[in-house]
């Protein structure tokens, strides 16, 4: 059995910072720089955000919820569960959890009282260890279970490899310079910052978490979402921001990690539901994208994350897994 990853300690980066319009905001929420790749998870990130960069509106879906039907349902995971910026979203602890999300769609619709800790930044380990951010320590994601704990939702990985940090620090700033060419692949591929190599291990990680989960809620229905697709299958447009040589290898760490996040559930025998083939088309060059591109839109999505469209399809394609 594979061994959970051990409790991170406090993350050196700065966290997520001001104005949520560039990259570099971007970088802040998703994952930490600077750590050591490895097939252990890694000390998390510390995002942060201040109350006048989050909309306050009330999401546009006034439907009456279903009533509660005692069943407790639990959502893990990072800023791909937790949907920063599709409004509402509470910024008080830093883990920027929107009320348009997945698990609170997901909830609402089938009458389930959730305890959402899912975080930006968060890691494998941020599952069993403090997370930091800028407003202070969150618990282990793991607290929110129970032995009464009847339905679990996880999407995790991405931050473990320092994927979102190794594209915003390495990739994007080279394209600047070589927007022709694929800077990015030529600096990485093959050497010892490669993605390729680091994300076909999260299988593992993912694997040991589910089998934590199982552990601590063990009557508990356990769903595995994967990330969607980011990048066009073919061609390259403004909001990708990459070089146009890069968006090959992009497009292929984005697939392997979300076979590797499968693997490893389908291994610990979860269910999965299968956000990247869901996506496919709706890219962020897409004419109807499910993720945004570069450019945060502060009413909408942070940059390079789910739209409302998005969180509303998996919270439909997990209703009907488990409803």
């Amino acid at each position: 059995m594979p061994k959970l990853p051990r409790p991170a300690g406090r993350s050196s980066l700065p966290g997520l910072v001001a104005g949520l319009a560039s990259a570099t905001l971007l970088l802040g929420a998703c994952s930490g720089g600077g750590q050591e790749r490895s097939d252990a998870a890694d000390p998390t990130p510390s995002p942060s955000s201040s109350s006048s960069s989050a909309p306050t509106e009330e999401p546009s879906d006034t439907a009456e919820p279903a009533p509660s039907n005692g069943e407790q349902y639990v959502a893990l995971g990072d800023s791909y569960t937790a949907a920063p910026l599709v409004p509402s979203t509470d910024t008080s602890d830093g883990c920027l959890r929107s009320d348009g999300n997945y698990p609170h769609l997901l909830a609402a619709e089938l009458g389930y009282e959730l305890t959402d800790v899912s975080c930006v930044g968060a890691t494998t380990t941020s599952m069993v260890g403090v997370q930091q951010t800028q407003s202070g320590a969150q618990p282990a994601q793991f607290d929110a279970l129970g032995r009464d704990t009847d339905l679990v939702t996880l999407g995790i990985g991405g931050n473990d490899v320092e994927l979102f940090s190794t594209l915003f620090q390495d990739c994007l700033p080279l394209a600047a310079d070589d927007p022709d060419g694929a800077p990015c692949t030529e600096k990485l591929e093959g050497g010892p910052d490669d993605l390729l190599p680091a994300v076909r291990r999260v299988d593992g990680l993912v694997e040991a978490i589910v089998t934590g989960i199982r552990q601590r809620a063990p009557k508990a229905q356990i769903v595995v979402v994967d990330y969607p697709q980011l990048l066009p299958a073919e061609g390259s447009c403004e909001a990708g921001a990459l070089a146009a040589g890069d968006y090959a290898y992009v497009r292929e760490v984005n697939a392997e990690l979300s076979r590797a996040v499968v693997a490893g559930a389908e291994a610990a025998d979860a269910d999965t539901i299968d956000v990247l083939g869901m996506s496919k088309g709706r890219d962020v060059c897409s004419e109807d994208p499910w993720v945004n591109g570069i450019q945060t839109d502060p009413e909408r999505a942070l940059a390079f994350h789910p739209f409302a469209v998005e969180q509303e399809a998996v919270a439909a394609a997990v209703a009907d897994l488990v409803g």
